[in-house]
């Protein structure tokens, strides 16, 4: 029998990518196809909701979605760690269901922030500039602030990286002491650049998105994953297994920093609400 699937935010770029990807699967069905205006009842009956709507309507998404009883997909950014820790705490009384929260669908970009993850240990001086199109509500994207995360988790037990004059705007936002610098351009769809500054030398680690196609895979991931989540999930590198790449060069932090827990989020540290 195939699971049933309620996509809100149909209607945006995401939501058609997604409605395409269930339609060409057996095992989904499109169930229902909201706007992020619509009344949220409409999703009742799903075995699944996608939520690729906005930020400002996403957590309303998912709460209606769990008081129902429904496993959620966020693929909509602004799921701050203050968010995630009240849907943990929620999730603790409704252990039959789950949600997986993914801020972005690439393989290369999640296969990217991995090997920045790896490379943070050995460079004190690292900084984010991520690039989206100009339609992009939220900065910094969710995928610069959970790379930003990892690097802060990967140095526990090193420290903050040398981030100078972060006093001044242009500085970019911290995150974890990682400076995220963020461009919004008509023409682009997604870029990231993870620097990495030594002595004698720089080292760049970099992904761009070229199309929409390259979200499809981890779509696919993330449906088969949420439709039987128990708990919190956050990141696609949880559903590829990455966390043993990630965990080589994670110290404990015994006595040594840690990234402050207020950003630990896996999504944009700060949104626009639409």
């Amino acid at each position: 029998m195939s699971t049933k699937v309620a996509i809100v935010g149909a209607s945006g770029k995401m939501g058609r990518l997604v409605r395409g990807i269930v339609d060409g699967h057996d095992e989904f069905e499109v169930f229902a196809e909201l706007g992020s205006k619509d009344e949220l009842y409409d999703m009742n009956g799903a075995d699944l909701v996608v939520d690729v709507s906005v930020p400002g309507a996403s957590q309303s998404v998912v709460d209606y979605a769990l008081s129902q009883g429904i496993n959620v997909l966020v693929g909509t950014s602004g799921w701050s760690g203050d968010r995630i820790l009240r849907l943990q705490h929620t999730l603790a009384a409704l252990p039959d269901t789950g949600v997986v929260i993914v801020p972005n669908f690439s393989l290369g970009s999640v296969l990217a922030t991995a090997f920045s993850a790896m490379a943070a240990q050995f460079f004190n001086s690292i900084e984010i500039v991520e690039a989206h199109g100009a339609s992009k509500l939220d900065s910094p994207s969710g995928t610069a602030v959970r790379t930003a995360e990892l690097i802060g988790l990967a140095r526990a037990g090193v420290g903050p990286v040398s981030a100078p004059h972060t006093d001044q705007r242009a500085r970019g936002q911290q995150v974890a002491s990682v400076p995220i610098h963020s461009l919004r351009l008509h023409g682009v769809v997604a870029k990231q650049d993870v620097i990495f500054g030594g002595t004698g030398e720089v080292v760049t680690i970099s992904h761009e998105t070229l199309s929409s196609s390259s979200y499809e895979t981890g779509i696919l991931l993330g449906l088969a994953a949420a439709r039987d989540a128990r708990g919190v999930t956050v990141g696609l590198d949880k559903l590829l297994n990455l966390d043993r790449l990630l965990a080589a060069n994670q110290t404990e932090a015994d006595s040594g920093w840690v990234p402050e827990p207020e950003t630990v989020s896996g999504q944009a540290a700060r949104a626009t609400i639409a």
